[in-house]
């Protein structure tokens, strides 16, 4: 049940991915509404959750609603998320925030002319417990200086009329790059497959850093298994964050053995530590700090401008196809 600390936040998008942001939402007591270009869609989910079925085209002036998370196609991302700006209302805008460079930018400016408003990309990964963990190991000092991360996030099916394999899948493990990283790429390039029509179903991206660090990113549709896996190369200790392993093996560290010798380079494999981990779903630790962050005034740990990032990497690695 909503207090009346909760701010009165609106899911439209009555999809997949909208559906799971309403459900936990209105766990937290913070769901009001939600919206979505098909009534009986709406309609079907307000009902589940006792909370209005509200028109799309009317929402954004609502004056119950106080913010929008917004899981649409992510070519209407950019469009509704200025509007939404615009009208005062604090803004999660599901990833990819836009479909271009000029779009995103549109969103950032937004966001900038009115600063006392939440304005957040959905980097859901990012409050997921291994790699908040992950982080603070980095931060900390245990992997030494980071050397290369690479990712592999492949999988079957999910294909999209408009986003073909890089565009829907490496938005994830780009936000996780660049959060470690710290910085934006000084080099990109990409190189897909279109398998089954246009659109690329495997994608490869290869960044360079100007720390010095190098990375790769591996997404695939269509795969024979599944696999979400982040591996971080520091010269102290190796990091590999497995969003498939049971959940007190998600995040494993190595500590293994390098040494030069007469002989050259040596190594020697260890057993990994696996790191503890608090409980908690991504989503649902996503959707509390949009709520404290509307609640406190506070600035998102993923920003709109984090948002923009990825699409810059993006568009600048577009994949040619082979």
């Amino acid at each position: 049940m909503q207090t009346s600390s909760s701010p009165r936040i609106a899911v439209v998008g009555c999809g997949y991915w909208g559906t799971n942001h309403a459900r936990t939402l209105a766990e937290l007591g913070a769901l009001a509404a939600v919206a979505d270009r098909h009534d009986d869609r709406a309609g079907a989910l307000a009902k589940r959750h006792g909370v209005r079925a509200v028109p799309v085209d009317t929402i954004i002036n609502d004056a119950g609603i106080d913010g929008l998370v917004l899981a649409l196609p992510p070519q209407y991302h950019a469009e509704m998320a200025v509007a939404a700006l615009q009208a005062g209302k604090h803004v999660l805008v599901e990833k990819p925030i836009a479909l271009s460079v000029a779009d995103a930018r549109r969103v950032v400016d937004a966001a900038a002319q009115r600063p006392e408003l939440v304005a957040m990309t959905g980097h859901v990964l990012r409050f997921h417990p291994a790699f908040e963990a992950l982080e603070a190991l980095a931060a900390g000092g245990e992997l030494g200086t980071i050397r290369y991360i690479h990712s592999h996030r492949v999988g079957l099916g999910k294909f999209h009329a408009e986003n073909d394999a890089l565009w829907d899948i490496a938005p994830h493990d780009l936000s996780l790059i660049l959060a470690l990283t710290g910085e934006n790429p000084v080099n990109v390039r990409g190189m897909g497959s279109a398998m089954l029509n246009r659109l690329s179903d495997f994608a490869h991206l290869h960044l360079q850093f100007p720390g010095g660090v190098r990375s790769h990113v591996f997404t695939s549709r269509l795969n024979p298994y599944r696999e979400r896996r982040l591996t971080v190369i520091g010269s102290k200790a190796m990091a590999v964050f497995d969003d498939v392993a049971p959940w007190n093996e998600k995040l494993a560290v190595y500590h293994h053995k390098l040494w030069e010798d007469e002989n050259g380079w040596q190594s020697e494999m260890v057993d990994p530590d696996h790191v503890a981990l608090p409980d908690g779903m991504p989503l649902t630790r996503e959707c509390e700090h949009f709520i404290a962050c509307i609640r406190d005034g506070a600035a998102p740990r993923t920003p709109v401008a984090d948002g923009l990032a990825v699409i810059e990497i993006l568009s600048e690695g577009t994949v040619r196809h082979d």
